[in-house]
């Protein structure tokens, strides 16, 4: 694997995840309790033997940045061993990002070629999953490959939602479509790709025929070079929706989902946030804990069931949650229930306040392709008031003032903050 570089694509603006993305970028969205999304890419890194990860970042790097710092929390650290940072050098409108995936590797192509990999491994900082590298790249070599591909069978009613491969007796791709209405398969792109470098320098060179992989690259590459599925089966979810991410972080508290993370050996920056200075968890007398993840520095008095729950959160006697996701230093007051609600960072939960209650058949007004599955989600820094009645498929902005709460929030509001964030 010292021959394989890695290149781990983390400039999303991460647009479904709405205001979970809107002051982070996506990879540096909190998961698990005590994890970041792209924890689990680095460990898969990390694990797999690889020395080397350029990290391309572009919306919101700040949070990021911090997070990955040296690389000392995967053992990217050393004379041989590396997680370079490759943040933006572009402006911020849209029109001066990168145009693509294919568009964001060609930009950084003179630090890949001042490595001289034989490969270069590229790969995604947003999906949840458990995967050895270096089996796949033997399985490339060993097919004499160009280009390979990545690919699980998913549910062929969501086949439509990924790039489709259709594949000879010998999995070499024949043919591909990108997002089709109706599919031909449902042998679906995971978004990891292992290159032969001189196919990379070849087809992401000046005169490439398009900026993002899955929409021109493959389709051209198909028909001139040697491209293979490698077939992946296990745990793999792309948290890239606000359902698919409260799903994802549900599954930890499913035994049969398949995600173990002790067994997975995730890694992650116990520095930032201080998450290793923190307290053990206290669960008081009269408190009630089942189903759940409890982090370090929490304080549980009420009762909590099916909930990840993040370091630094407080919830007071009386409160009631259930199948949430609690981001760090939330303080939920007395007697408030709390259900199916994904709240960020370092909210305040008034006293009697009730949070997800009513209609799910109602879709967030402004944002209905983004929520419209019966979840709440509550931004960051917000403050909601003693008693306050909030529906489902609500979305409260970031920083939102408890005097721009209404008293009772109907099914499928938004609730904006004076940060214009969209």
């Amino acid at each position: 694997m010292r021959k394989t570089l890695a290149m781990l694509l983390a400039g999303g603006k991460g647009t479904r995840l709405n205001i979970l993305a809107r002051l982070r970028a996506k990879p540096a969205v909190p998961f698990g309790g005590i994890y970041r999304i792209i924890d689990f890419t680095l460990s898969n890194v990390m694990h797999s033997g690889l020395t080397r990860v350029g990290i391309l970042t572009q919306y919101k790097p700040l949070s990021l940045m911090e997070h990955i710092g040296n690389g000392q929390a995967w053992d990217l650290v050393g004379r041989t061993r590396e997680a370079k940072i490759l943040p933006p050098s572009t402006g911020e409108k849209d029109s001066d990002w990168y145009k693509g995936t294919a568009d964001a590797i060609a930009q950084n192509m003179d630090y890949i070629k001042g490595h001289k990999p034989e490969r270069v491994l590229i790969l995604s900082g947003d999906h949840i999953y458990k995967m050895d590298y270096s089996l796949m790249v033997k399985y490339h070599k060993d097919k004499g490959a160009d280009l390979t591909i990545a690919m699980m069978e998913v549910p062929i009613k969501d086949a439509h939602q990924f790039g489709i491969a259709i594949t000879d007796s010998n999995d070499r791709i024949v043919d591909w479509e990108e997002k089709p209405k109706e599919p031909k398969s449902n042998l679906a792109s995971m978004g990891i790709y292992v290159f032969n470098s001189e196919a990379l320098y070849k087809y992401l060179g000046p005169e490439r025929c398009g900026n993002d992989f899955g929409k021109e690259i493959i389709a051209k590459m198909i028909n001139e070079a040697k491209v293979y599925a490698y077939r992946f089966k296990g745990y793999w979810r792309d948290v890239g929706t606000l359902q698919s991410y409260w799903d994802a972080n549900m599954d930890l508290l499913d035994p049969n989902s398949g995600i173990e993370l002790e067994k997975w050996c995730v890694r992650t920056n116990m520095d930032v946030g201080r998450i290793g200075d923190r307290a053990p968890a206290r669960i008081l007398k009269g408190a009630k804990v089942v189903d759940s993840i409890i982090s370090p520095g929490c304080v549980i008095e009420g009762e909590v069931t099916n909930c990840i729950i993040s370091p630094g959160v407080i919830v007071k006697k009386g409160a009631l949650l259930h199948g949430s996701v609690i981001m760090h230093d939330v303080v939920i007051g007395e007697n408030a229930t709390i259900d199916n609600t994904i709240i960020d960072k370092d909210v305040v939960i008034g006293n009697n306040c009730l949070i997800g209650h009513g209609s799910s058949t109602v879709p967030n007004e402004r944002f209905p392709s983004h929520l419209s599955t019966g979840l709440t989600i509550i931004g960051k820094g917000s403050v909601i008031p003693e008693g306050t009645k909030i529906g489902r498929n609500v979305i409260m902005y970031p920083m939102v003032k408890a005097n721009k709460v209404p008293k009772e929030v109907p099914a499928g509001a938004t609730i904006e903050s004076e940060l214009g964030l969209f």
